[in-house]
């Protein structure tokens, strides 16, 4: 006993839908894989559910830009737009310029210099000179900033320090000014100091 049809229209229970969906999305991808292997067939799939969630499946030989720049040059339909392509370019571009700057600085550091000409070796021997006395010349400037920086926090300590030294006097003062009771001690007989 067979299955009866089905009217094709959008279910409006919400959780039947889901529940569709679900089932049907796994049905189809179950089918690619299916036809991948029996049928040697490369096969994409992309399912976007209502959540906007993605689902995709795309055979092992393949991957989904190859496919659609496949679909791209035998159908004729502009897939992706000049903006992309001047960001393929550019991508391009910047990828041939650090392959350019990697082989500069190997040969700044003495690797893979026997394709060198003279004048080159020229060049990458001034450009090694000129850094190296920047370097020397910002190794000799660092002393004399750390010494800098030593005389002003001494300077800043001094400041401190006297500040310090300022309100303990101000308050020995205040003490004593708002002391309630003063005792100044007297020898009783003011003579015996002489005596002695």
């Amino acid at each position: 006993m067979g299955r009866g049809k089905i009217e094709i229209k959008r279910i409006e229970n919400t959780n039947n839908r889901q529940v569709t969906y679900s089932k049907r999305k796994n049905g189809i991808i179950k089918k690619a894989k299916e036809i991948t292997v029996l049928c040697d067939a490369n096969v994409s799939l992309v399912i976007y559910g209502s959540s906007g969630k993605m689902y995709e499946y795309c055979s092992p030989k393949t991957n989904l830009i190859d496919m659609l720049d496949r679909y791209q040059r035998l159908s004729g339909n502009k897939l992706w737009d000049a903006k992309h392509e001047n960001l393929q370019n550019e991508i391009d571009r910047i990828k041939k310029e650090n392959e350019s700057m990697q082989i500069e600085l190997r040969h700044l550091k003495g690797d893979d210099i026997t394709s060198l000409n003279y004048e080159e070796l020229i060049g990458y021997e001034d450009a090694l000179e000129n850094g190296l006395t920047n370097i020397r010349e910002k190794k000799d400037e660092i002393p004399k900033i750390m010494r800098k920086r030593e005389q002003v926090l001494e300077e800043e300590n001094k400041h401190l320090m006297y500040l310090v030294h300022q309100s303990e006097m101000a308050a020995m003062g205040d003490y004593q000014q708002h002391e309630p009771f003063s005792f100044r001690v007297q020898p009783m007989q003011p003579n015996l100091h002489e005596r002695m």
